[in-house]
């Protein structure tokens, strides 16, 4: 049989009519169905591929059955009707339909997911990591850092949700209402106290998979130069979610100078991480340094914004790639994955 000159591509993302759980004001933003739009559009123009969206939640299980796609990618990082909880649920339905997708399986997911763990696995490995207290939420009383400055956020979740300037804690006092604010929240059951690194933070951006051409874009470091001094160097849930925040407005992305030791070993780390905790087809894995200089991992981003002004997009586009050959690149490395 001779392979097909045209694949179906289904384009699965978070549903605009419904509650957005993640989004400010539980909707979703304007930048958010740009992005969307832009994704198709992009798509679009790519030869060899021919892309259907599927965004309606309520249809999306008959939709899937009735036009079953080749490919599927799988955008839909709101999770299943923008409950961030069936995230997973997604790639598991897809999974159920025997429909190839990109991006992390549901296993993943879940483990990317307990930071703590993730942390741990670092740490086997001899990867440089903060020192962290995982914390139960459900105790009496909570426990508390024993140094400061500290920074607290829930052990899982994503996106920097619970993230806010108040989770750097400079004294006991200060601890305590942030890990009460958290535990009166009920979606978090642990939270991670973690030394307040104060060095440069950075990003690496990967596409592909290990033994089948595994690319590593220009790593990026955050730039928080034009922020108000008064408040914390952190990217909060306000930098992702809400133009009107300080952290949206004043936050810019550079690409980062790293000497060749420094950046060899983020690199092998990186790689890693990727392929142990079972990364497919892209991801991004944050660090930052401590006042010795070295970069500590901070996050392993399963499925990593996909939007054409993210991280992601700006790190392609300094390895000379447009954001059409970014979601090109993402679609290759899981058609060769599935052997398509």
């Amino acid at each position: 049989m001779e392979p097909k000159s045209t694949l179906t591509i289904a384009v699965l993302t978070g549903d605009a009519s419904l509650p957005n759980e993640y989004g400010l004001d539980g909707r979703f933003s304007r930048e958010e169905v740009a992005a969307v739009e832009r994704v198709l559009e992009s798509l679009e123009a790519l030869e060899g591929y021919e892309v259907r969206h599927f965004g309606d939640h309520r249809r999306l299980i008959d939709d899937l059955r009735e036009h079953s796609p080749d490919l599927a990618l799988n955008f839909c990082d709101t999770g299943y009707l923008n409950r961030l909880s069936n995230e997973p649920n997604v790639p598991a339905l897809l999974e159920l339909l025997d429909i190839p997708y990109t991006g992390a399986a549901p296993a993943a997911m879940h483990r990317c997911n307990d930071k703590a763990m993730v942390r741990l696995l670092a740490a086997a490995n001899g990867i440089p990591v903060p020192n962290e207290t995982l914390i139960d939420l459900r105790a009496d009383p909570l426990t508390r850092p024993e140094l400061y400055p500290a920074i607290i956020k829930p052990n899982a979740g994503c996106g920097s949700l619970g993230i806010t300037p108040d989770c750097v804690v400079h004294n006991a006092a200060e601890a305590e209402a942030y890990l009460l604010r958290l535990a009166t929240e009920s979606q978090w059951l642990r939270a991670l106290s973690q030394d307040f690194l104060t060095g440069p933070e950075y990003t690496m951006g990967l596409v592909g998979n290990p033994g089948q051409g595994l690319i590593i874009l220009p790593p990026l470091e955050i730039d928080y130069s034009r922020l108000d001094p008064t408040l914390p160097p952190i990217l909060t849930y306000g930098s992702k979610a809400d133009p009107e925040s300080s952290y949206w407005q004043d936050l810019r992305f550079q690409r980062a100078a790293l000497d060749e030791e420094t950046y060899a070993k983020m690199a092998e780390h990186s790689v890693w991480l990727f392929e142990r905790l079972g990364l497919r087809d892209y991801a991004r894995i944050d660090y930052r340094c401590g006042g010795d200089g070295v970069p500590r991992l901070l996050d392993a981003n399963f499925n990593p914004t996909w939007h054409y002004d993210g991280k992601m997009a700006i790190m392609a586009e300094w390895a000379g790639y447009s954001y059409g050959d970014l979601l090109g690149m993402v679609l290759d490395a899981a058609r060769v994955r599935y052997g398509l």
